[in-house]
């Protein structure tokens, strides 16, 4: 029944933003006990065990036993959970999109959308040139260049690859340092495509971003030779 599913669907809802909730006190105590977090933020101590089950299914959270202390000096092992390495780690490149939003935001009320354009162009200059120097050896076919740009963008983060279709290449981004800010400021993508072209030595075509929503980033690299073949067969099809 559609109400049971909009139902379900509320209480997973509820169920994440409480598990967030749990990891920003972790994140802000460094550690704390299932009772801690439990007063901290009003639940149960069987609701609370089972949201600290959860995160650490999903390898968000860990637990460490330390001796309880009682009048007797013994006691059962109290658990103190905290953050994984990797879960701080994503919390801290949320932070880190928030403060480059924040940034970007300053930009383009100081400058406009042009200030905002020559960042992004800016900050993919670098890019570019290490880029540029990783393919030296890749030759002229924008092929080749796209096989070898996708190692240099993989080894950058982007997990990247390049593969042949009908009509020329595609380029795969897979992952996007930047999608957060990307989102908000389409100025970084416009700026990337403009550097692949360049790297590639032919025009190419953003299909798709993740920081539209979309799960890949996709280039559409058009094959030359191909372009060649229709140019000759409108030639010969003219009056």
């Amino acid at each position: 029944m559609p109400s049971l599913g909009a139902t379900d669907g509320q209480a997973a809802g509820a169920d994440r933003r409480t598990r967030d909730r749990v990891i920003q006190l972790l994140l802000e105590r460094g550690s704390a006990t299932a009772g801690e977090l439990g007063q901290a933020l009003g639940l149960s101590p069987a609701a609370i065990r089972r949201h600290l089950d959860a995160l650490i299914a999903e390898g968000g959270v860990i637990f460490r036993e330390q001796p309880a202390q009682s009048q007797r000096g013994r006691g059962r092992p109290a658990k103190t959970f905290l953050l994984t390495d990797d879960a701080r780690r994503r919390q801290g490149r949320h932070t880190y999109d928030d403060l480059a939003a924040a940034a970007l935001r300053w930009i383009a009320a100081q400058g406009g959308e042009e200030a905002v354009g020559e960042f992004a162009a800016e900050r993919v200059a670098a890019l570019e040139a290490r880029c540029r120097a990783a393919m030296a050896d890749a030759g002229d076919d924008p092929m080749a260049r796209a096989e070898a740009l996708a190692c240099v963008l993989t080894a950058e983060g982007y997990a990247a690859s390049a593969t042949a279709i009908a009509s020329g290449g595609q380029l795969c981004q897979h992952h996007c340092p930047v999608a957060h800010v990307a989102a908000e400021f389409p100025q970084l993508c416009e700026a990337e495509t403009r550097v692949i072209s360049q790297l590639v030595g032919t025009h190419v075509q953003r299909l798709a971003t993740i920081a539209h929503g979309d799960g890949v980033c996709t280039t559409h690299i058009p094959d030359p030779r191909r372009a060649v073949i229709n140019k000759n067969d409108s030639v010969r099809t003219m009056p």
